[in-house]
């Protein structure tokens, strides 16, 4: 089940680049919030109790509380969060209203555990190779998953898990398995050393023997 987040939030009438810019100047973020068969809501957030949030990693697979005037008006996930180009600052945020009856379609992260442990890390010196770190599940909103979770501890060298290996919570199912595609996405890969060529005699003498000197070009006198 995903984490309870609660994002306060004012209803803003103004709309273009200019109002934009002016809430952000006010240290405030632009939203806006769809779906759900109701008509399209412009919100604004805070900014500085909004960035607290997002560094959560669960914020992403939750379902969030939408509060306005200390009431909750709605529930939505985070369709597209949109951050300054270079300032460590969200810009723009997207939302997408919830029903307790339709499905969610929304990526979701994997968590890899006993990584350390697999033999083929601890006892074939293999290296761990994440061939996909997020998934796009579907399911109800109560279903919801924080993340996936892949357990790698009997792995061997050149063994793969895939997604139809995955265990997923009741009524969760994976969109990329549902189309046939049953993607690996972990495997154990071999270190491979490289070994350079010891020079030869002959090549040593070569590099150690000095560089032939090169004669000036004459000049005939005139």
């Amino acid at each position: 089940m995903s984490g309870k987040f609660e994002l306060n939030a004012e209803v803003r009438s103004a709309k273009g680049t200019g109002a934009s810019r002016r809430l952000r100047r006010a240290g405030k973020v632009p939203g806006i919030m769809y779906g759900a068969g109701k008509e399209p809501v412009m919100l604004s957030f805070e900014h500085d109790p909004l960035w607290h949030q997002i560094r959560h990693e669960a914020f992403f697979t939750s379902i969030l509380s939408i509060k306005v005037d200390g009431k909750v008006i709605d529930q939505a996930v985070l369709r597209d969060l949109h951050m300054h180009p270079f300032k460590p600052r969200v810009a723009h945020l997207d939302l997408q209203r919830v029903s307790a009856t339709e499905r969610l379609h929304l990526p979701v992260p994997l968590h890899f555990v006993n990584q350390e442990t697999a033999p083929g890390v601890k006892l074939q010196g293999g290296l761990v190779a994440h061939l996909v770190t997020e998934v796009d599940v579907s399911c109800l909103p109560s279903q919801l998953p924080e993340f996936l979770t892949v357990d790698v501890g009997n792995l061997h060298v050149g063994e793969s898990i895939h997604l139809s290996n995955l265990p997923l919570p009741e009524g969760v199912t994976l969109t990329d398995l549902a189309h046939g595609n049953d993607l690996a996405v972990v495997t154990i890969t071999v270190v491979r050393e490289v070994v350079e060529p010891e020079p030869t005699p002959v090549a040593e003498a070569a590099a150690a023997a000095p560089a032939p000197e090169t004669a000036a070009p004459k000049t005939e006198g005139k």
